[in-house]
């Protein structure tokens, strides 16, 4: 007897701020089609990933249609274990993880009819597993839809290249519908052509269009020209581009540990009562991710930058790296920070009429959300970008990892929304650049530019989201082409 009830099944990569936003599609798709039941494959992950057990036992109990399956750890080869990079982890696990995907979507099929497979960026292995079993496979990309034009578009600068992006340096790339990229400002894993991340970046690449679709967290007035640009098929040239569905923004609305947050810990309330006794918009919220690192020399330079500013300020710190290392990602679990030893003698007490630092973690979202921040300095995590956008917050866009230097390039040149913190040449951002970007941020004219272009955008996303806005045409579009296969 066939099954009755109807299901979509979401696979997600390891990462906190995937996994939540993949979640925040789920509550969305659960809103317009409540009769469907979502079910999610969990993948243990290789390094600190950012703790979900809180977060998904909080969604579980809010959303019984949401269930939750934890799949086995899956063996990684002996080569790839940890320090090994997290890009790298992050695809050796979930290619070993094929097995256990096939076992959980069988199980799945034996009560529900499944629609669809959304699956992340990352896993694009399994694509191999839906087409065996003959269930739809859609992309969830997780970042804005000109990194989706970007990676469409790399394995043509593949082919016309010959040597490592980090090679060319100077020569820009003319990626459609995006601003010119230098190589440099490339996501960090394409940065070498022999290493094995760039060969799985390029696989997943030319997988991306043989999906049945893909969806992304991002709306139209967001960034239309690389969203014209995929749909008038200037991005795949060795055959036809897949439906683009732009569902977007999608953002965790209560408090739950999204990209940023990394997690529980103490500190959060008290940085939501200091910010209450704060002058609006007046405060500059620095906060870099759930997987965020700076060495030790570059936090000396961070609170030097903001002493001299003179702005108030809120900011996350998190352990910096082991001696002199200068690693911007935590693979690996971090105590909490030692304040006093970590940041410049005195700084502290100079600053405690003005400025709050909180340890490791607060509550980003909600820290958008108050009327005394009046600017984000962040690492350019989409998710980050996007809760900003929501809250009508500028930013100053500081990358440090992933593709977050290609959306800097986005978020500066193209949507206007955010100012460029600039490194030197040893990859240090001087006290002074802090300070200049801070104060410029918070009381130029340039500044209040990027202010009101983000209320706007702001705007423009309540409107995608409303009935007949663009965002939930997709859905639309997206719920019919589910009914159709």
């Amino acid at each position: 007897m066939e099954p009755t009830m109807e299901a979509i099944v979401f696979y997600p990569s390891p990462p906190i701020g995937h996994l939540i936003s993949m979640v925040e599609l789920g509550k969305l798709i659960l809103t317009h089609q409540p009769s469907l039941s979502i079910h999610i494959l969990i993948t243990p992950p290789p390094y600190n990933a950012g703790d979900t057990a809180p977060y998904i036992a909080q969604v579980s109990a809010a959303f019984p249609s949401i269930t939750f399956h934890h799949l086995p750890t899956a063996a990684l080869p002996p080569s790839t274990t940890p320090p090994t990079h997290h890009e790298i982890l992050t695809f050796e696990l979930l290619r070993s993880n094929n097995p256990n995907v096939h076992h959980a979507l069988l199980s799945i099929s034996k009560n529900y009819t499944v629609l669809g497979l959304v699956m992340d960026f990352f896993c694009f292995h399994v694509l191999s597993v839906a087409t065996d079993l003959n269930i739809p496979a859609y992309f969830f990309f997780t970042s804005g839809v000109g990194c989706l034009a970007l990676f469409l578009y790399f394995t043509t600068l593949h082919e016309n290249t010959t040597t490592s992006f980090k090679d060319i340096k100077t020569t820009p790339f003319d990626v459609p519908g995006t601003p010119p990229v230098l190589p440099t400002d490339m996501p960090k894993p394409l940065l070498e052509r022999d290493d094995k991340v760039y060969e799985y970046f390029l696989e997943g690449s030319n997988q991306l269009p043989k999906s049945a679709g893909i969806i992304v967290n991002t709306f139209d007035c967001l960034e239309p020209r690389p969203l014209k640009a995929i749909t008038d098929g200037l991005c795949v040239f060795n055959g036809p581009t897949p439906p683009i569905y732009c569902v977007g923004p999608l953002i965790a609305t209560k408090d739950g540990g999204s990209d940023g947050r990394g997690g529980g810990g103490g500190g959060a309330p008290e940085c939501l009562t200091w910010l209450d006794l704060q002058p609006s918009r007046s405060v500059v919220f620095l906060c870099f991710g759930s997987l965020g690192l700076f060495s030790a020399d570059q936090l000396e330079e961070i609170a030097t930058g903001l002493e001299r500013s003179g702005q108030r300020f809120l900011w996350v710190v998190r352990n910096p790296p082991p001696g002199r290392e200068n690693r911007s990602v935590a693979i690996s679990e971090r105590p909490d920070p030692d304040l006093d030893s970590i940041l410049p003698n005195g700084f502290l007490d100079r600053t405690k009429e003005r400025g709050l630092v909180v340890k490791t973690w607060a509550p980003q979202a909600e820290a958008l959300n108050h009327d005394s921040v009046g600017g984000f300095v962040t690492h350019c995590g989409w998710n980050s970008v996007l809760e900003a956008i929501c809250a009508g917050v500028p930013m100053v866009a500081w990358p440090l990892y992933a593709e977050q230097r290609f959306n800097r390039i986005m978020m500066v040149e193209e949507i206007k929304i955010a100012l460029p913190m600039v490194e030197s040449e040893n990859g240090l951002v001087s006290a002074a650049e802090v300070e200049k970007r801070v104060r410029e941020l918070m009381d130029s004219e340039e500044g209040d530019s990027i202010r009101k272009r983000t209320v706007a955008m702001k705007n423009e996303a309540k409107a995608a989201l409303r009935e007949g806005g663009s965002s939930r045409v997709a859905l639309t579009e997206l719920f019919m082409s589910w009914n159709r296969t």
